[in-house]
């Protein structure tokens, strides 16, 4: 199954934050991610991302800090940042690499830390980046009672958690947590596969709740996608391979643009 090979890629470092100890926890300002939602109209999170188990290598020629002021000039709300090294070309450095950059333009643009998580320890080497939100993917961690664990010590620590769900049945355990945040991924986790008229079949089917912001992740590839989303209720929608191919920046100001004639 691809999120074991997920999983398996992630557990030396786990063993290494669990032997030499996490960072302490950052101390400056996390720009409010939620807040940065909920802006008039359909809110766009723009991922740096490398590469990918499905397209493999993407970009690597652009670095996160012209990426992060890229996507900061062009109308991003906030900003995805994969840190898996293994399959994604990712590093946890690159969260401080753009929050400087940000920070020395004058940006607040909130960072989403976007990796596999399950072990407590990678939620206290979170704490200790400037991201203000982090993901956690419902599927990637099965008992109960360790998803809600991470869940509280994610917001007991100051950061939103990004509850991802694929459906139904991850979406009632999202719910279970009392989510504030609710990611729905069009892509299946162990095919790769996209299918956005499932993810809008499940949001249309289970509404968003008052206190939830949704988001959509994945095959958001044209403005014309935009208003189905927010005819569904989602604030947001994360876009990540389809800006990184070509100049991140114009990629995000058209879809920005576009989705205003919607």
């Amino acid at each position: 199954m691809l999120l074991e090979r997920f999983r398996k890629a992630k557990m030396a470092e786990v063993a290494e934050l669990k032997a030499k100890g996490v960072p302490k926890a950052y101390k400056g300002v996390r720009p409010d991610f939620l807040k940065a939602l909920q802006g008039p109209g359909l809110s766009f999170i723009a991922e740096y991302k490398r590469a990918s188990p499905s397209k493999g290598r993407i970009r690597d020629d652009l670095t996160v800090a012209d990426v992060a002021l890229a996507y900061a000039a062009h109308g991003a709300a906030a900003m995805s940042i994969l840190t898996e090294a293994k399959y994604f070309d990712g590093d946890i450095g690159y969260l401080f690499d753009a929050h400087k950059t940000l920070l020395a333009k004058g940006y607040a643009l909130p960072l989403l830390r976007k990796d596999f998580l399950f072990d407590p320890v990678q939620i206290e080497a979170t704490a200790g980046t400037p991201a203000s939100a982090l993901l956690l993917i419902v599927k990637l961690v099965e008992d109960d009672a360790l998803l809600q664990r991470l869940y509280e010590r994610t917001r007991e620590l100051g950061i939103v958690a990004v509850v991802e769900v694929t459906d139904d049945k991850d979406l009632a355990r999202a719910r279970d947590l009392h989510a504030r945040c609710i990611q729905v991924n069009a892509r299946d986790l162990e095919t790769l596969t996209v299918n956005k008229e499932k993810a809008m079949a499940l949001a249309h089917a289970h509404p968003p709740r008052a206190h939830e912001t949704w988001i959509f992740a994945s095959g958001i590839e044209e403005a014309k996608d935009c208003a189905q989303l927010t005819q569904a209720g989602f604030a947001a929608c994360l876009v990540g391979t389809a800006l990184m191919q070509g100049n991140p920046g114009d990629n995000l100001a058209r879809l920005v643009g576009g989705c205003r004639d919607y």
